[in-house]
């Protein structure tokens, strides 16, 4: 896909982190970018600064999500790039110790459905709906593309630690959703890949980093090479990869510095 000033995206969570490392590099090589995000005041000052426009949206949502992507439309037009970054999750093991029992309990079920429904759910919502504009809408170029899907997963999808059940398990669901996913969209034009995210210096990690220097300085050794957390902006670089190599289809590429997590 040629990357210019005709081509309209859509980043969800690009308020912070990946969301908006993604959304300054498409915005920098002159994309349309339409900030998709549930904090009003970051996502309106992100899509300030990089001209974009901000939506509001719950990605656990349908009426939210469908209200976002008409503003982002009638401000752009049809999204041809999506970048989906946002994510609801929760967190528990599977079975823990109970101190004040002496015995063990379990993480509620409700918990894993939560994360299934922020985590699986949300992407498929976010990618069918975008999907099904860019379908109705005329090819671009000379591979007949009309556009691209870009997922967000992690490392946590194939190296689960100890109580990431619920998130690791809705980030392998991502993974799993990808081929198929390139393979409904083939006949259309649409391609879809994932990220596969390590560790990466976003504002969580960065708030480790001020409160346990020590735990901060364990992860970055963890890393084989370079000896550091990813950056916001090479995660950007490979979304905009991605998106220009119309050759990259059904993909789930690892982003981490060669790490593999171990249990814990």
């Amino acid at each position: 896909m040629k990357i210019d000033s005709s081509i309209a995206a859509v980043v969800t969570g690009a308020a912070s982190g990946l969301g908006r490392a993604s959304a300054e590099a498409l915005a920098a090589a002159g994309v349309k970018v339409a900030v998709f995000d549930m904090n009003e005041e970051a996502g309106e000052a992100v899509a300030q600064a990089i001209g974009g426009v901000f939506c509001q949206v719950d990605i656990t949502s349908e009426e939210s999500v469908e209200a976002g992507y008409a503003k982002a439309r009638a401000a752009h037009g049809q999204e041809r790039i999506v970048v989906h970054c946002a994510m609801v999750t929760g967190g528990g093991k599977t079975i823990s110790f109970n101190k004040e029992t002496g015995g063990y309990k379990r993480t509620p079920t409700e918990m894993i459905a939560r994360s299934a429904d922020g985590i699986f759910t949300a992407s498929y919502r976010i990618a069918s709906i975008a999907a099904l504009g860019m379908a109705n809408s005329d090819p671009i170029g000379d591979d007949g593309e009309r556009g691209c899907i870009i997922m967000t997963s992690s490392a946590a999808s194939q190296d689960g630690q100890i109580g990431q059940v619920a998130y690791g398990g809705g980030k392998g669901a991502v993974n799993a959703m990808v081929l198929p996913m390139a393979r409904d969209l083939m006949d259309v034009g649409i391609r879809v890949n994932a990220i596969v995210p390590g560790i990466f210096a976003t504002p969580p990690m960065l708030g480790v980093k001020e409160k346990a220097p020590a735990i901060f300085a364990g992860l970055e050794a963890s890393v084989p090479f370079p000896k550091r957390l990813g950056r916001p902006d090479e995660f950007g670089s490979l979304v905009l990869e991605l998106a220009r190599n119309t050759y990259f289809n059904g993909q789930c590429i690892r982003l981490d510095g060669a790490i593999r997590m171990p249990p814990k």
